[in-house]
């Protein structure tokens, strides 16, 4: 039987978890803590047992400021597994500023505000050679998008004219990993919708389908952000996914903001039914 054992099964992983499970996988996971029979980091034992069996491994932890806490308790363990196949859910925040301008997985990382998950992306692709490093910007999805902060009132709009960024709908990550899974060789893989847009723009296509106004346009200082809300705006770049689409056969369900913005409200009307996150059918073989 194939099996994934994942390391931290949250928001995008637990997605690709129950995907997994409708093909008939055996899926095991392991959390910060333990959790509905999942194990902890933690636990050694029960890690390693795990690992013994899985013939797939994912991490979705991210890195904290001591470094990758899945490399530092169980690399060892990982990189002696006798899985065939590999991946870690990174960012692509590993890029830095680019100024608007494009990005591949050619381009050079470690020169923006977050070093350690650029060492926690080099020290993954560098851990087996059947790792797969797939680089992810903004996640939106169910319960976690422009809609969700426009009915909570904490959507921004900042007058920043040209900041443009990427963004991808969790269920196009769960599908980018199922091709990376089925084809293609080992590497890096920035999985990214083809629209990058202003935070601005996003925020006002939510309003739209809600029918409401905008929130006004804010200078950057007048905004009242976290300290991590305002370094998102201090990076300016888009996010080609060429490689996958090339090396994967992937194709992004939802291409635009528009086309996920509209399927969440429609998913979240009164006589809508959810449905299942799409799998092989967005595959392009």
């Amino acid at each position: 039987m194939t099996h994934m054992h994942i390391f931290g099964p949250g928001y995008t992983a637990g997605r690709l978890a129950e995907a997994l499970r409708r093909r008939g996988w055996r899926v095991t996971a392991t959390r910060r803590t333990a959790d509905a029979g999942d194990s902890a980091l933690e636990d050694h034992a029960a890690v390693e047992a795990a690992l013994a069996s899985a013939t797939h491994i994912l991490s979705s932890v991210p890195p904290a400021d001591e470094g990758d806490p899945v490399l530092r308790r169980h690399g060892a363990a990982i990189a002696r597994a006798p899985a065939s196949w590999c991946g870690y859910l990174s960012s692509t925040g590993v890029y830095g500023d680019a100024g608007g301008a494009w990005v591949d997985e050619q381009a050079p990382i470690g020169g923006g505000r977050r070093s350690a998950r650029t060492e926690a992306d080099r020290d993954w692709s560098a851990l087996r050679p059947d790792v797969r490093v797939f680089r992810l910007p903004g996640i939106y999805g169910p319960g976690r998008s422009a809609l969700d902060r426009v009915r909570a009132g904490t959507a921004h709009r900042i007058a920043l004219p040209g900041q443009i960024f990427s963004r991808i709908h969790v269920d196009d990550i769960v599908t980018g990993v199922l091709a990376a899974i089925e084809r293609g060789p080992a590497g890096v893989y920035n999985l990214a919708d083809d629209a990058p847009a202003s935070q601005n723009a996003v925020i006002e296509a939510a309003c739209g389908l809600l029918g409401v106004a905008p929130p006004p346009l804010l200078a950057l200082d007048a905004a009242g952000l976290s300290p991590a809300a305002r370094a998102f705006y201090a990076e300016n770049r888009r996010v080609a996914n060429g490689k996958a689409r090339r090396l994967l056969g992937w194709r992004p369900a939802y291409p635009d903001y528009r086309a996920g913005l509209r399927a969440l409200s429609a998913m979240s009307s009164p006589n809508s039914v959810s449905a299942p996150p799409a799998a092989a059918s967005q595959v392009q073989r």
